[in-house]
């Protein structure tokens, strides 16, 4: 089975997996591949942390995260980590682990997807590609598994746990109708990752803009909805950046 002619969405790929084996397995599908580069590989949590920054043009990279990893710095640690100090990096969580509690935990501490690893390679790279391209990625679960994955977590719970800290504390500043120079300059980031936070938050929330976001985490209970006369500098400053 060929994959389909379409243009390239990912530029790179970061292979994080317990198994070396696996590691090479997947290094050497990907090498297969003429427009994706493997742009590094780790074992552990720490070691992947640490290749983080030196990986160029995040925003067009992938990182494949195996659910296996073990220890206090497991793979929701580093998913958690990544999104954190990287958010421009797309993660795809990926593992043999079927149970729905596992699946949603990958995704609340900030994964884009889960994609099993007994899909075919055919389907994988064209899921990483997904990922990469915006889209929730669930590859490879069984018939029924994604009904047992929606009710695994109470929503209320799923929706709170979706935000990072980071993502938490830029929308609470945008909650203030700071712009995203401002909520850059307070929280010590540049303006260009505050960005990628608030389009980070648009999605998970379903809103279209920084109102929208600050009512609907609200009525979610992630934050305390601010005064109506203070939605106007929310709006206000949502029309002065781009979000």
């Amino acid at each position: 089975m060929s994959l389909p002619n379409r243009p390239p969405h990912v530029a790179g790929v970061l292979i994080v997996e317990a198994i070396g084996v696996v590691r090479m397995s997947l290094r050497m599908l990907f090498e297969s591949v003429p427009d994706i580069e493997v742009v590094g590989e780790a074992g552990d949590a720490d070691t992947a942390l640490d290749l983080v920054p030196t990986v160029r043009n995040p925003s067009t990279v992938v990182a494949l995260v195996g659910v296996e990893l073990g220890g206090s710095h497991d793979s929701f640690w580093l998913i958690r980590s990544i999104r954190e100090r990287t958010p421009q990096i797309t993660i795809l969580a990926t593992g043999t682990d079927m149970r729905p509690t596992a699946i949603s935990q990958a995704l609340f501490v900030g994964a884009h997807g889960f994609v099993h690893k007994n899909s075919s390679p055919e389907r994988y790279i064209e899921a990483t590609r997904r990922a990469a391209n915006g889209e929730l990625v669930l590859e490879g679960l069984p018939r029924g598994a994604l009904g047992e994955l929606v009710q695994a977590i109470d929503h209320q719970q799923v929706t709170t746990s979706v935000l990072t800290p980071r993502e938490h504390s830029v929308l609470v500043a945008a909650a203030d109708g700071l712009t995203a120079r401002e909520i850059a300059r307070r929280l010590g980031v540049r303006e260009r990752t505050v960005s990628t936070h608030l389009n980070h938050i648009y999605r998970k929330l379903g809103a279209s803009g920084r109102v929208a976001a600050v009512t609907a985490a609200a009525r979610m209970g992630v934050l305390t909805l601010p005064a109506s006369e203070v939605l106007e500098p929310i709006a206000s400053a949502d029309r002065l950046v781009a979000s």
